[in-house]
């Protein structure tokens, strides 16, 4: 893998009387500088077996790891003295890809699923929403239960929260409310978790 590295070039050329300057900058795709791109007069310095070298200047470090035939990069750049190690870059760079890509597998993503309800439902339609609820659950979603009032429904929208309640009875043994039914405009709405 090749990285673009920081690099500013100046060039004067002059043909005939004519004088033009180019210049060209290129940017960083690594955060981490290697080899020349070290500047610092004082590293601290760990060899490629783990080892502390102790603090030298770059222009040592970066001798020792030439010797090697390996790369000198800097890994803390915030310490006093940065600290510097021996290592191939190359497999570095491998390594760190792999540990982000494995992390990322681990990584669980959660989705909140919505089941909608009406304040006239009747108990097998409840059955069958909760059911349907109950699959999310066990899958590791989230649900947000909408109570939805249209109408002359919203003269009734107080004595219509027993409604959520009796959902979330259905699913206690799985669930437990994570956000309790909250009324926002024409809906009531509440959260179920997963149980742990």
């Amino acid at each position: 893998m090749v990285d673009i590295l920081n690099i500013s070039v100046s060039v004067n050329l002059k043909v005939d009387s004519l004088t033009i300057h180019f210049f060209w900058r290129c940017t960083t795709i690594s955060e981490l500088n290697i080899n020349e791109q070290i500047r610092d007069k004082e590293i601290r310095l760990i060899g490629e077996d783990g080892e502390q070298l102790g603090i030298m200047s770059a222009k040592e470090a970066l001798k020792l790891a030439k010797e090697a035939d390996l790369d000198l990069v800097k890994i803390a750049p915030t310490a006093k003295p940065p600290v510097c190690k021996i290592i191939d870059y190359g497999k570095y760079r491998y390594e760190m890809a792999r540990r982000e890509k494995e992390a990322k597998k681990k990584q669980k993503t959660i989705d909140i699923k919505e089941v909608r309800l009406s304040p006239n439902i009747e108990a097998n339609d409840m059955k069958t929403k909760a059911n349907m609820a109950r699959k999310f659950l066990e899958k590791g979603d989230k649900v947000k239960v909408t109570l939805r009032f249209r109408g002359r429904e919203m003269a009734h929208m107080t004595s219509s929260k027993h409604i959520l309640d009796d959902f979330a009875e259905l699913l206690s043994d799985i669930s437990v409310v994570e956000k309790p039914a909250k009324l926002e405009g024409r809906s009531m709405q509440m959260f179920l978790a997963e149980k742990r």
